[in-house]
């Protein structure tokens, strides 16, 4: 780091009895107080170059042989005065980045301009600040680092202005051309200093060498920092994605430890303004990075913008900047993983462990988006006319095939991170029934080629809330797609006894109907169960058979399609169905439920009569082939 030296005489200044005062054999005739410290000084070498002091020297009569001169809220306290007080003497004084900005803005404060004596202080600093500290990179951000405690009197006179525009004339350019390019809390040991405050250079420097550097800012002047290095164009936006994520990572945890920490001392009311500052640092914090955010999709991870959005959650931000961070992350949704959207719910009204509502409305924010826009180039006017008509068609019909097979995979990693997402949340005892069913419902059927997952999630959510009654059982179950469970998850459901009657049955056809095809007993099949099972072999042709033909009929979301062949004994199976919803729609009127007991008693029992009948049927089927 570079510095000036100024002034060749010793420093004489020494403390009496609380007193500072210069070792002369001349009698001092000026009493100056600063911050209630006092200094006794003489007039000449000081009124010869501070205006300010022979102004109030001869605005104030002398009432005795020591005139007194009071210098209220000087910018540096008495620091910064000593440090001017030993130029005027002639003493030795070191400049640098470090006192640089104290000692400018105590200089303007006793006016020490070339009017009162040329080469005064401000001119030397002046020379030196545009000269030397400008042009290094370290000088450059300790000075502006240096600005916040002079805030006001920095930005009058140019300084924080000056220390933004050389830092990002410095990252904009090439690294090679910067003293000091690597970040110098990096250094490696070949990247020294010499002693006249020459820089040596580094061979290989990445493109983020600054990003470090800059975090050590403070958030007002960091916003303005990277709000100038955004709008210079230069640099890519996954660089300044990776240093905003950078600067959230160095200073995020600290503004929540110190946020905490405030928050659980608070032992009486009139600290409560005291924790409102403390508060309002985080939501300044979260909002400029926010704000910072580069508009380019692959500017920064999902995982960073969840992780924002959780330190959002936790230190109470606005429900606007959360939107804001939703509708980026909806964007992105499918690099999440389960934990990154595991928010813990801050809420005071609801009880629920995680904030399902924010995933919720990214789920829908990733929803609403269309589709991905055509990944070849524009065609060039002038080549145009070289194409036929054909070639034009088939080259659209490429794009979007492609735009469309991006989007389905994209909608298949969204489905299975949600299917996990719910197996974790549904452990909540306080987690709604429609929070659930929502998330579930809001991805497509197609996206599911396998219900496995979510059966899992289903079974978890019936285990952990063993309240519910029947309809919101069946309610909660709808969502689920018999034909799309396993083998091994068809087992688990035949013998799950918190599942629905009706869910079983279905269950159990679907498996029986499969190992039917297996052994290739087919005969006794209706023609449209066997289109049903072979369709199911293949996801993307039941996908396609769907929407082109409509052969299939139900009598609810709930019976089997198609049961209606009068050839097998599929008559019996409805007529079994129709009886359980009567039993459902006792159960909902609240007729013949004598006792809980009861009740679960023939919820217990159910299954085996179930299986009872499967088996009958089954065996019936055997006889008349």
């Amino acid at each position: 780091m570079k510095f000036m030296k100024l002034g060749s005489r010793p420093d004489t200044f020494h403390t009496t009895e609380g007193v500072r005062s210069v070792s002369s054999e001349i009698v001092t005739d000026l009493i100056v107080q600063v911050e209630g410290s006092r200094y006794l000084l003489h007039k000449f070498p000081l009124l010869s170059k501070c205006l300010r002091l022979q102004q109030q020297c001869y605005e104030s009569p002398e009432s005795s042989s020591q005139q007194l001169v009071l210098l209220p809220e000087f910018p540096g306290g008495v620091e910064a005065f000593e440090l001017c007080a030993k130029f005027c003497y002639g003493m030795t004084i070191t400049i640098s980045a470090y006192n640089i900005v104290s000692a400018r803005c105590a200089a303007e404060y006793l006016q020490m301009t070339e009017d009162v004596e040329k080469g005064n202080l401000i001119y030397k600093l002046e020379a030196f600040f545009n000269s030397c500290v400008l042009h290094g990179w370290k000088d450059s951000i300790v000075t502006l680092q240096s600005t916040k405690t002079f805030h006001a009197w920095a930005e009058d006179l140019g300084i924080t202005s000056r220390c933004i525009e050389a830092i990002v004339s410095k990252v904009i350019c090439n690294p090679s051309k910067v003293n000091l390019a690597r970040s110098f809390s990096r250094r490696g040991k070949d990247d020294t200093l010499s002693c006249n405050g020459s820089e040596s250079r580094s061979k290989n420097i990445s493109k983020d060498w600054w990003a470090e550097d800059v975090a050590e800012l403070g958030i007002e002047i960091y916003w303005r920092t990277m709000m100038a290095i955004k709008s210079s164009g230069r640099i890519p936006a996954n660089i300044v994605g990776d240093a905003l994520r950078i600067y959230a990572s160095r200073w995020l945890p600290k503004i929540s430890r110190a946020y905490y920490n405030n928050e659980k001392q608070v032992g009486s009311p009139h600290e409560l303004d005291s924790v409102a500052e403390v508060a309002s640092m985080p939501r300044l914090f979260l909002k400029s990075i926010i704000n910072l955010l580069p508009a380019d999709r692959s500017a920064v991870s999902c995982s960073f913008l969840l992780k924002l959005l959780k330190a959002a959650n936790i230190l109470g931000v606005s429900s606007s900047s959360k939107m804001e961070l939703a509708k980026r992350i909806g964007i992105q949704l499918e690099e999440a993983t389960v934990g990154d959207l595991l928010i813990p719910n801050m809420s005071i009204t609801s009880k629920e462990q995680y904030d399902v509502d924010i995933v919720i409305a990214i789920l829908e924010q990733y929803m609403l988006q269309g589709q991905s826009p055509p990944t070849s180039p524009p065609r060039s006017k002038e080549n145009s006319h070289r194409r036929s008509r054909s070639a034009e068609n088939i080259s659209e019909l490429h794009e979007s095939r492609r735009s469309s097979s991006a989007s389905h995979s994209s909608r298949l990693r969204v489905a299975r991170i949600m299917d996990g997402y719910l197996q974790v949340v549904a452990r909540d005892a306080n987690l709604a029934l429609q929070k659930f069913i929502a998330i579930a419902e809001a991805i497509p059927e197609f996206a599911r080629l396998n219900h496995d997952d979510l059966y899992r999630a289903i079974d978890i959510y019936l285990k952990g809330h063993p309240e519910l009654n029947k309809s919101e059982r069946k309610c909660l179950c709808r969502v689920l797609d018999c034909k799309k469970l396993s083998t091994e998850a068809c087992t688990h459901a035949a013998q799950n006894e918190m599942l629905p009657l009706r869910v079983v049955i279905q269950v159990l056809f679907f498996e029986q109907a499969r190992a039917s095809v297996a052994t290739g007993q087919v005969t006794n099949l209706p023609s449209n169960i066997k289109a049903l099972l072979a369709a199911h072999d293949n996801p993307m042709r039941a996908l396609e058979s769907s929407l082109s033909r409509k052969t299939l009929q139900t009598d609810d979301q709930w019976s089997a399609s198609g049961l209606k062949t009068p050839n097998s004994n599929i008559s019996t199976l409805r007529m079994r169905l129709a009886e359980d919803d009567d039993l459902d729609e006792t159960y909902v009127n609240g007729f013949g439920k004598s006792s809980q007991d009861k009740a679960n008693r023939s919820h217990q029992n159910r299954p085996r009569r179930m299986f009872s009948k499967l088996w009958s049927i089954s065996r019936q089927g055997s006889e008349k082939r």
